[in-house]
């Protein structure tokens, strides 16, 4: 947004969708998906390679931080509030961050949450965070935000499904330009979130 790449609702709506399909969002995708099925496999091996990839393969060290914090206080707060025998496990293993996307499967199927409704309200909860990151920095108004919102419902539903069709083998992203802003921000002047 700095930059003025990103500067109305247009611009905004293109750059999360671009997260949502080659980005971050579609590997978060991905991960939620094998994380989902290992623990309803109760396949350990399986879900024990998932957090390993899903902690080394973040594409800056601000997002790194992010989703490991914010897997780690889902986990600590899930596993305190409802049963979550896995993420009890995980946490007690301090050599094994967790990340959000995986921390919110391993609940969800747990929790005996369906696969697709799941991921499905997991990526609009991802857009919808970056959306009101836009509507504070831009700004755009709320009526721009929630037009926002529903210009992305379709790469949302197709996010989610890569996801259900992808494997681990599929992770990768093509976001470069976002990739890289979230490398400069780590220094920029002026912050107003941590990533």
């Amino acid at each position: 947004m700095e930059t003025g790449e990103v500067k109305d609702t247009q611009s905004l709506t293109a750059a999360i969708a671009g997260v949502l399909l080659y980005g971050s969002g579609c590997n978060d995708a991905i991960f939620f998906c094998e994380t989902h099925r290992a623990v309803t496999a109760a396949d350990e091996t399986r879900l024990a390679e998932i957090v390993e990839l899903a902690g080394a393969s973040v594409t800056s060290a601000e997002r790194a931080l992010e989703t490991l914090s914010q897997g780690r206080a889902f986990a600590e707060t899930t596993s305190t509030a409802w049963r979550s025998p896995t993420l009890a496990r995980l946490l007690a293993d301090i050599d094994r961050p967790i990340a959000y996307p995986v921390a919110v499967a391993i609940a969800a199927a747990e929790h005996k949450i369906a696969l697709k409704p799941a991921l499905a309200a997991y990526l609009h909860a991802f857009a919808a965070n970056l959306v009101s990151a836009g509507v504070r920095l831009i700004p755009l108004g709320h009526t721009a935000g929630q037009v926002t919102l529903t210009r992305l419902e379709d790469p949302v539903a197709q996010a989610v499904a890569v996801g259900l069709n992808a494997g681990l083998d599929d992770i990768g992203g093509a976001a470069f330009l976002m990739d890289m802003a979230a490398m400069k921000h780590e220094t920029q002047y002026s912050r107003l979130f941590r990533s």
